[in-house]
């Protein structure tokens, strides 16, 4: 049962931080600016290095089950 809720909660996590990378994206398309686009690109990379640490948390739960 608590891995079933782990998974739920590592599910939430990653829908999030995928929907944070979409709206960055659309962020980045629509600013001029260097510097804008350098904190846009800074937070994007970010939102991705999280992304795969959630699949890889969520990986490891599943092939624990």
């Amino acid at each position: 049962m608590a891995a079933s809720t782990e998974r739920e909660d590592l599910e939430a996590r990653i829908a999030e931080v995928s929907e944070n990378i979409r709206t960055l994206i659309e962020q980045a398309a629509g600013v001029s600016g260097a510097s804008d686009d350098d904190l846009i690109q800074e937070h994007l990379e970010e939102q991705q290095a999280l992304y795969e640490q959630l699949l890889k948390q969520r990986d490891a739960l599943d092939n624990a089950s």
